[in-house]
């Protein structure tokens, strides 16, 4: 017993461990209850169940962040709730490839909450190793965090150059080096990723892939290319990793539950993509004026990057009135 307590009291990158083990169990019991129980059965999921799923999501995050609040302080939950809010607002763009890949593969929509589900555990694992990367970087040369600052402001002003242009699924990277590599069948195979079926060449079985695993490997590597940018900009917030992890994870799970509700009006959502710009820039930007003006208090940061949003929300709803669902 004695071994256990000074284990859970010990410290796990600047946190006690068993804030740790109390986080991945909630994410690992929502998980669970998510497709255990609500969704065991491949079905269509419509766009209430979705608001309902996602509001639950977002109310656990909301009620973790008031927890981070009381045990770690004031600062600590403005700098978590800044964290969410970005990483919510970044993967807006991350739900529009979504919707592109299962448009291109022709997933059924019954299928699509299994690819999204599979691919939040490759999320988790993906993002605790940009993450652990990055907290050391930042913690072995502070002056990363210049990098990363500049790497922001570019990003801003590419994001806000290409707002109108979409992605090529069809001319994919790593689209062509997974067809090269990887035997797959010429359709969908169920809810199956892959599949044993006799190759008419040979008469032997061959293990093969279905397009339903081609479109999960894809959703995992647009979530790594999204993190590229999100890791940098929550890292220009804070350098805790438990505030970091834990905002993000938070902020996907919710949003992939609110996909099916976002991928039938995304269109509406136009440009908040120049809104997100301005966010990146003036993160980016805080990096660089702390040498001049000192520590940007997390208030502003949370007020400035709510403000941005809200507003490219706003902006869009009402350019958008008149564009058919």
């Amino acid at each position: 017993m004695t071994t256990l307590m000074t284990f859970l009291g010990s410290d796990f990158a600047g946190t006690p461990t068993w804030t740790w083990i109390l986080f991945m169990t909630l994410v690992i019991s929502l998980l669970a209850f998510d497709l255990g129980i609500l969704h065991k059965d491949n079905r269509e999921i419509g766009i209430r169940e979705s608001l309902l799923l996602s509001g639950g999501y977002i109310g656990m995050a909301l009620l973790f962040g008031g927890w981070v609040w009381w045990y770690l302080g004031a600062e600590s939950g403005m700098d978590y709730y800044t964290g969410f809010l970005i990483e919510k607002s970044l993967s807006m763009d991350n739900v529009f490839v979504i919707a592109l890949i299962f448009t291109y593969f022709a997933i059924p929509r019954q299928y699509q909450h299994r690819v999204l589900f599979w691919g939040i555990l490759g999320v988790i694992v993906l993002r605790a190793i940009m993450i652990g990367l990055g907290a050391t970087l930042v913690n072995e040369f502070s002056w990363i965090l210049y990098i990363f600052g500049a790497f922001l402001v570019f990003t801003g002003v590419k994001m806000w150059l290409i707002a109108d242009q979409e992605p090529d699924i069809a001319n994919s990277p790593i689209l062509r080096i997974l067809k090269r590599f990887i035997p797959v069948t010429n359709g969908l195979r169920g809810n199956a990723f892959w599949v044993k079926e006799e190759d008419p060449s040979t008469g032997k079985m061959v293990r093969r892939a279905t397009p339903l695993f081609l479109a999960l490997a894809l959703v995992e590597f647009a979530d790594l290319i999204f993190a590229v940018d999100s890791i940098p900009a929550i890292f220009a917030i804070t350098t805790d990793p438990f505030i970091v992890y834990t905002s993000n994870i938070f902020a996907i799970l919710g949003l992939r539950a609110l996909y099916f509700a976002l991928a039938a009006m995304i269109h509406r959502f136009h440009y908040l993509k120049y809104a997100l710009a301005m966010v990146l820039v003036f993160i980016g930007s805080k990096i660089f004026l702390v040498g001049i003006i000192g520590k940007i208090p997390a208030v502003i940061s949370l007020t400035v990057t709510l403000t941005l949003i809200t507003g490219g929300v706003l902006v869009s709803l009402w350019k958008t009135r008149h564009q058919p669902t």
